[in-house]
């Protein structure tokens, strides 16, 4: 059995309308094989997948798309893969696998992401700028969403600082949105990774921004919120965030906002000034996954 055999049976499954996202998660890691997966995935209509004959998917076809993407610098990363994030892990309703661009590292488990609105305030920007700056300096792997604003800010000021930064996308990685972003995206593809949970030809929609924000809240150690609104991408990984366990920083002046108010006291968060208020509790964080591990 080859790896990309194990790749395109993943994305039969995942292509299969009678299975949600975590019925093929947990198919995946029951069988520990996506190609043993796919033979007991339908038990209504029988096997979808049989070595010995029959079924109703064309591996080989997957196969050639497989390898379509790979020529474009696309590759398919399965929950079963190595390669899968560390943090993603341990989060229910995980994607069964990654699209990538670049290079998925284990350091990214040491990783934050920075994020905020699309139209931030001057002061806004240099901080998020700052963070990510600080963020590197202390060894953190900046992750953000690649969007206009503080997203934009985040990853420029990671790379400007000499780190890596990890984009998680809102559309597949066939798409740049917005397109003043696509020298960065391309950038980002050749020096750290681009990554979606969406299939490579999936445009922008309402529903696909959301989705990321889970995703990245999910790949990353913790969140911190520079500025952003009540119906903000960003305060929706803040509580994404709590609810997959990981802490959650707000930058003080996001205080004059309700919904930061409500969040200030809650178990998790944080309010802050500076990174240098971010990095012990991130060490804290990162020695007791070290000593579960041991």
């Amino acid at each position: 059995m080859t790896p990309l055999r194990e790749t395109a049976a993943a994305v039969a499954l995942m292509r299969t309308p009678q299975l949600t996202r975590t019925q093929v998660v947990e198919l995946l890691e029951t069988e520990s094989s996506a190609l043993k997966a796919l033979g007991v995935a339908d038990p209504r209509e029988g096997k979808l997948f049989d070595p010995d004959g029959g079924g109703t998917v064309n591996l080989e076809a997957i196969e050639a798309e497989l390898e379509a993407w790979s020529r474009e610098g696309i590759a398919v990363r399965t929950a079963l893969d190595g390669e899968y994030p560390v943090n993603l892990q341990t989060v229910h309703d995980r994607p069964p696998a990654l699209f990538v661009r670049g290079k998925l590292e284990i350091d990214d488990q040491r990783s934050v992401a920075v994020v905020g609105t699309r139209s931030p305030t001057d002061s806004g920007r240099d901080q998020a700028g700052a963070i990510a700056h600080g963020l590197v300096e202390a060894g953190y792997v900046v992750v953000s969403g690649l969007a206009a604003g503080i997203d934009t800010a985040a990853h420029v000021a990671a790379l400007a600082a000499g780190g890596r930064t990890v984009a998680v996308l809102g559309t597949g990685l066939r798409h740049v949105f917005p397109k003043e972003n696509a020298e960065l995206q391309h950038r980002l593809g050749g020096e750290s990774a681009v990554v979606s949970h969406l299939w490579p030809d999936q445009g922008p929609r309402r529903w696909t921004f959301p989705e990321r924000n889970a995703v990245m809240s999910g790949f990353a150690q913790a969140t911190i919120v520079i500025e952003a609104s009540q119906t903000s991408g960003a305060r929706m990984q803040a509580r994404l965030a709590l609810e997959h366990g990981r802490p959650v920083f707000l930058v003080r002046s996001l205080l004059s906002h309700p919904w930061a108010q409500s969040y200030a006291d809650r178990p998790g968060v944080h309010v802050i000034d500076a990174v240098d208020e971010v990095i012990p509790v991130l060490e804290r964080v990162y020695s007791n996954e070290l000593s579960l591990i041991e």
